[in-house]
């Protein structure tokens, strides 16, 4: 009998945030018919009511994944995890991603189109499309917020500034994008921080106000704690059908389930495969994501650690039993492998990832040895006791086939991101590189890129530099694929970092629920969203 933990973090470098209760309410959304999502990857999922016509009115609590601190899209929080949800809800996107078409469609923008050989990029804007100061959503405001968001340093700048020659607003309804080359998957850049339109007068006084274009504007604002927005009056596409949206913090994902069927919510977003599986068991309906290389084993190997040395590299990812982990850390419940793209995705090739092999990484580990490595790891991890857990599994393993891990334990994820992102103090630590199938290469490039400010590993590598550029340029998704297949290939060989498994999230919501939209990365759009009479309150 598998148990049910209480919560996992799915990603150990994403802030944990503090507990609100919430319960009470009106009836569940549970149900004795579990909810089937074995054959989906990417979509809606369960048995959802027959709603009729929309409905106005009603309040709509949404559990995101953690709290938001900043309601700047440039401070970092732009997925569906980080603060995505409520960052489109106030700003919205200039372009959304159709799970169902596989197509990037206009949202905010009019459209955006590409020319013969997708280096050049037009915008065109909604005449109707008003902040909530009354302004205009026009090219110059536009280009204001693309420019505030790279001046901050949001979380995509640097595949921006590596990918966009150029930006111009011929007219107010404009605005023209030149890419240094070619790149048909520009529009996913729409779909996040840089399409989440900020107006220029959010710094009129020069602390930042959250001004912006979507179907919410903030009612209230307490930092990992609650965040309340009400319904736009002046929204492009009509007022939203509901009059407030509501999102409290909840760290535990378990308490999450549990306050959805209790009432005290409408909505969660779910990460650990635990949660997850007992939300499906439970019958819930909703939308299912699934990411590439969900999480990561990241190995540090900068001049002066253990990993510089390939042979350690090597012997760390043969150590490695992504099985093992599963049934220690995920329950048994995930989806484990060693690909860096597994079977379901569109980019999965002919060239496995390096599997486990005790034997192998015994030989790897020796000859290091034989040259005076001392065998020694530091393993940086959140002191959390589902974070614990995720270590304690790296260390039995690494430990099994001769290394001797310390565990060093990160009081909080500040000290964490410091620890890994600034001081590169670790030789080994568990994250998510999360690579969407619908665009691979912005989070590759981010993760792997030998200049790459989110490069946590220090890797370095021309030919996988030129390997990421082959891979944005690619004409197809055939090319696309075989530039893959020749990543996963250089992956093998300088074994940068150990593929865990793919992430598969889950956003479900009470039945009488309607009218959320997803986009990519885990982003859901509520601006049609509506309850059924019963829950509205």
């Amino acid at each position: 009998m598998k148990r049910c933990s209480l919560t996992r973090v799915a990603t150990a470098l994403i802030a944990l945030t503090t507990v609100t209760a919430l319960v009470a309410g009106c009836a569940g959304s549970g149900s004795t018919s579990e909810t089937d999502a074995s054959d989906v990857t990417t979509g809606l999922v369960g048995n959802q009511e027959s709603g009729g016509d929309p409905q106005s009115g009603g309040t709509l609590s949404f559990a995101t994944y953690n709290g938001v601190s900043s309601l700047d899209p440039a401070d970092r929080q732009d997925g569906g995890a980080t603060g995505g949800n409520e960052m489109a809800a106030i700003y919205d996107l200039l372009m959304r991603y159709n799970p169902e078409s596989k197509a990037f469609d206009p949202q905010l923008a009019k459209s955006l189109e590409a020319n013969g050989d997708n280096t050049v990029w037009t915008l065109k804007l909604r005449d109707n499309a008003k902040f909530s100061d009354g302004s205009p959503v026009d090219g110059g405001a536009v280009v204001w917020s693309i420019n505030h968001y790279l001046e901050k340093k949001g979380t995509h700048t640097q595949v921006w500034k590596a990918s966009v020659a150029d930006v111009q607003s011929p007219d107010p309804s404009t605005v023209v994008f030149t890419l240094k080359q070619a790149w048909n998957e520009f529009p996913i850049m729409f779909t996040t921080g840089p399409g989440m339109i900020v107006a220029p007068s959010s710094m009129a006084t020069g602390t930042f106000t959250p001004i912006g274009a979507g179907p919410f504007q903030v009612e209230k604002f307490a930092s990992q704690d609650e965040l309340v927005l009400a319904a736009s009056p002046t929204y492009w596409n009509g007022k939203p059908n509901l009059d407030k949206l509501r999102f409290p913090a909840i760290v535990s994902e378990q308490a999450k389930v549990d306050a959805l069927h209790a009432g005290g919510i409408q909505a969660a977003y779910l990460r650990g495969a635990d949660a997850v599986h007992n939300a499906l068991s439970a019958g819930d309906v909703g939308y299912v994501y699934t990411v590439n290389m969900g999480g990561v084993g990241n190995i540090n190997q900068r001049e002066g650690r253990a990993g510089a040395d390939v042979r350690v590299r090597k012997a760390i990812v043969a150590a490695f039993n992504p099985d093992t982990f599963n049934e220690r850390v995920e329950d048994g419940y995930g989806m484990p492998g060693s690909d860096m793209f597994a079977s379901w995705s569109q980019w999965h090739g002919s060239v496995a990832g390096n599997g486990y092999d005790p034997e192998a990484a015994k030989r790897y580990l020796g000859e290091a040895k034989a040259d005076g490595y001392d065998g020694k790891l530091t393993y940086v991890g959140l002191n959390d006791p589902a974070a614990q857990r995720s270590a304690l599994a790296f260390q039995a393993m690494l430990q099994a086939v001769g290394f001797t891990v310390e565990i060093v334990y990160a009081t909080s994820i500040n000290d964490l991101v410091k620890a890994m992102y600034a001081k590169h103090d670790y030789d080994i630590g568990y994250a998510g590189f999360n690579i969407l199938d619908e665009s691979p290469f912005v989070r590759m490039y981010g993760n792997l890129y030998s200049e790459s400010s989110s490069n946590v590993l220090g890797y370095k590598n021309a030919t996988m530099d030129s390997l990421l550029a082959k891979l944005q340029s690619a004409a197809s998704d055939d090319d696309r694929k075989k530039v893959v297949e020749e990543i996963q290939a250089l992956v093998n060989e300088t074994a940068p970092m150990v593929t865990v498994n793919t992430g598969k999230y889950f956003i479900p919501w009470s039945k009488n629920v309607h009218g959320i939209t997803p986009s990519a990365d885990g982003i859901m759009l509520f601006g049609n969203a509506w309850m059924a009479p019963d829950s509205a309150s």
